[in-house]
């Protein structure tokens, strides 16, 4: 319901033959003409002095794996893809990701690889031994393509690795394998995670090698008692085939979670007795302490308002709370703690005094002290330096649509200090070495593709472009499209930021119908100064003479502060609506070139729920919408994500119905269509279907279109994309231009 409301854009490759270069939806979403280009991935090297990518090797149609030195860009190929062809086979292994052991002697290929709900988390795994040549492929005895997260024990002698919701070990020098947990099956999962635990806490690989390499710590989740939502495929085959998968809606029960520890060598887990009732809490993040037999717990509540941290000793299984981090509203759990002073403290993320920063916490949790500090907010962590003194990390406090790099002493005793240079406004993201002597340096902003170049971090300086994207840029160029224009809103109460894209011809003396671009919910923002996959979109809208227009509201993912952020909370769906018609109203006082009589919004998951509540509750200002894959009664989503803004819903059941585009349908009176994949296992069909019913049962007309088993980013099978949006188009000249 967030992340892929942004879906399918941003593709390049060649101008149209005619002379004047046009902007078309074929060239966006089937001919891969503006595909960006990219760089990597990459890897820096532990000796900090250079990084790995991989490069296509054209002799034996696969993947070298090079290295590069940072200051000479000298090149040697660490492997070859010929290295990679298996003894029964001509072609090298595909190479999906990889891993080396501690002591770079062997190296981990995973490979063949499966979609589970959003990424590629199944598959094979070989490793090969750098010394011998040996490729070897691990998990003989279990089934083709189903393991996942393997990883080299410390010392590099085993990997371990998950397969059918259970954990094994093997040892690469006899491939004897170990099974440590047994009863993983259809209602127990032992070392990954189920479908709202992957989706909302972003916790999908479940074990832990300790750092002597003699356990393993592992999170169990027991999906009985949690209700069971079916998919329907009715396209594979001449049956319906119902696709079962747990999935907790608001107010029902989670699966129930705890932590267990099992020797690597086989055994009895031993299981941590976390204090709480397993399925009204969340166990969101577990890891070894570094160089000890001990662990740290984030648990959040079921309100996720409350953090409450444990060390849980694997020996003694004893825990101890060390502290509890706490909210009003809610808290979100951040994957940037970094041990310091020989493991006695470590790094933690708060917004406790109003700004989101970074503390330093001593390992009895009493000592507590800022580093970063100021009215910033933190977006991001990007290297901890310790030998050099300093924190590095991305923030933006003047200007909420860009991002910049910044740095603030370890010790706390230094105000923010900018790194960005100041003549490249946008948005700036870095890959940064472990010693912060070298960074990949990306560059981009509303009309830059990505810059992406090599530098010296400390004088940041480019020492070589390793993709500029030029060719890219030429193309966009050559359509003559109007740039975004960056502006602010002010409705009394709070001033908004906003981006409009003119129509190509514009002439300030005409009227233009204008579409609203959406989302509106804490999970993301839409007015960004960077090159966005939805730009072509609206330029595209722009040229069929339309304003495009996007306002981010309280409560979107801005670096605006503590009380921007949570200013939503227990109101999805209220505050963000208000908001939105306040600025359109101040809109359209401040430019006459607006048609007020043709307004329309749209927006994709969250910006489809908020798209209907605009249009619902208030007609008199959007006359059209037009909703994809949308949330239409807040009861219906997940409990993860829609309790952790609306709060529980036996304390809040009237802003739940009241924030619900489904409670206001019966006002419709403009043109509405509605758009939803039949295989949609974040927001379902369901949600669709009761909207339809609600529509019908007050006689209210609309459009609807359904695609068959895609999912929630509507992007599966063949021209998929490009019809989407030929009929969202459609959809727009019908409302407008008849």
């Amino acid at each position: 319901m967030k992340r892929s409301f942004l879906i399918g854009l941003m593709l390049l490759s060649t101008l149209p033959s005619w002379s004047q270069a046009q902007l078309t939806l074929e060239d966006i979403y089937k001919n891969d003409t503006y595909k960006a280009e990219r760089f990597g991935p990459v890897r820096w090297m532990k000796d900090n002095l250079g990084y790995s990518t991989l490069e296509k090797n054209e002799q034996v149609d696969g993947d070298d794996i090079v290295k590069y030195k940072a200051q000479t860009g000298e090149r040697t190929v660490l492997v070859s893809a010929q290295k990679l062809i298996p003894a029964s086979g001509n072609k090298p292994l595909s190479i999906a990701n990889y891993e080396w052991s501690s002591d770079n002697s062997k190296l981990l290929v995973f490979t063949n690889t499966r979609k589970v709900w959003r990424y590629h988390t199944r598959g094979d795994y070989w490793v090969l031994d750098m010394n011998s040549g040996k490729l070897t492929q691990l998990g003989q005895s279990v089934v083709r393509t189903t393991m996942m997260f393997a990883k080299f024990s410390p010392d590099g002698t085993r990997v371990g690795y998950v397969s059918k919701n259970n954990i094994y070990v093997e040892d690469i020098s006899n491939g004897k394998i170990t099974q440590l947990t047994f009863d993983g099956g259809e209602s127990i999962i032992n070392g990954t995670f189920d479908w709202v635990y992957e989706e909302e806490l972003d916790c999908r690989d479940g074990f832990r090698w300790s750092p002597d390499g003699s356990q393993i710590a592992y999170w169990q989740s027991d999906t009985k008692g949690m209700g069971t939502f079916y998919l329907i495929n009715n396209v594979d085959s001449i049956y319906s085939k119902p696709i079962p998968f747990p999935y907790p809606k608001v107010g029902t029960d989670n699966s129930a979670v705890k932590v267990g520890v099992v020797s690597a060598s086989g055994g009895e887990s031993k299981w941590l007795d976390v204090p709480g009732d397993p399925r009204n809490n969340y166990l969101a993040r577990m890891d070894f302490i570094p160089n000890s037999t001990e662990v740290l717990i984030q648990q959040l509540n079921r309100k996720q308002n409350t953090n409450t941290v444990w060390v849980g000793n694997t020996q003694s299984m004893k825990l101890t709370n060390i502290f509890t981090d706490k909210d009003e509203a809610f808290l979100d759990v951040h994957d940037n703690i970094m041990w310091l002073d020989n493991g006695q403290s470590f790094t933690w993320t708060s917004e406790k005094d109003g700004w989101m920063h970074l503390y330093k916490v001593s390992k009895d949790g009493k000592n507590f002290s800022t580093i970063t500090n100021g009215d910033i907010d933190v977006v991001k962590i990007d290297c901890i330096d310790p030998k050099g003194g300093f924190v590095y990390y991305t923030a933006s406090p003047e200007n909420y649509t860009q991002r910049y790099l910044y740095r603030s002493k370890i010790d706390g005793s230094s105000k923010p200090e900018r790194v960005s240079p100041k003549n490249q406004p946008g948005q700036h993201a870095y890959q940064i070495s472990g010693d912060a002597a070298f960074a990949i340096h990306t560059f981009q902003n509303s009309t830059t593709p990505n810059k992406i170049s090599l530098i010296d971090l400390q004088k940041h300086k480019s020492i070589r472009t390793l993709e500029d994207n030029n060719a890219l840029k030429e193309k966009v160029e050559a359509l003559n499209l109007k740039p975004k224009e960056f502006i602010k809103i002010d409705i009394g109460e709070v001033v908004f930021d906003a981006w409009m894209i003119k129509p190509i011809n514009f002439d300030i003396s005409k009227k233009y119908p204008i579409v609203f671009f959406i989302y509106g919910e804490p999970a993301n923002s839409t007015v960004q100064d960077a090159w966005q996959r939805e730009d072509l979109w609206h330029q595209y809208l722009s040229q069929q003479g339309y304003v495009v227009v996007s306002i981010d509201n309280r409560g979107t993912r801005a670096p605006r502060g503590r009380d921007w952020r949570k200013s939503i909370y227990g109101q999805i769906g209220i505050l963000a609506t208000h908001d939105q018609a306040a600025a359109a109203k101040v809109l359209f006082k401040s430019y006459d070139f607006i048609n007020t009589e043709k307004v329309g919004m749209w927006g994709w998951s969250g910006g489809g729920q908020m798209t209907m509540n605009c249009l619902f509750r208030y007609p008199e200002i959007y006359k059209s919408g037009l909703a994809l894959s949308f949330v239409s009664d807040q009861r219906l989503y997940d409990n993860i994500y829609q309790e952790r803004f609306m709060g529980l819903l036996q304390d809040n059941e009237s802003n739940y119905i009241a924030g619900s585009p489904i409670t206001y349908a019966k006002n419709l009176k403009g043109n509405l269509m509605i758009i939803h994949g039949t295989g949609d296992d974040n927001v379902h069909y369901q949600s669709f279907e009761r909207l339809v019913n609600e529509l019908i049962k007050h006689n209210k007309p609309f459009e609807m279109m359904s695609y068959p088993m895609r999912t929630h980013s509507l992007n599966e099978g063949e021209n998929t994309s490009l019809h989407l949006r030929e009929t969202m188009a459609r959809y727009w000249r019908r409302v407008f231009d008849d």
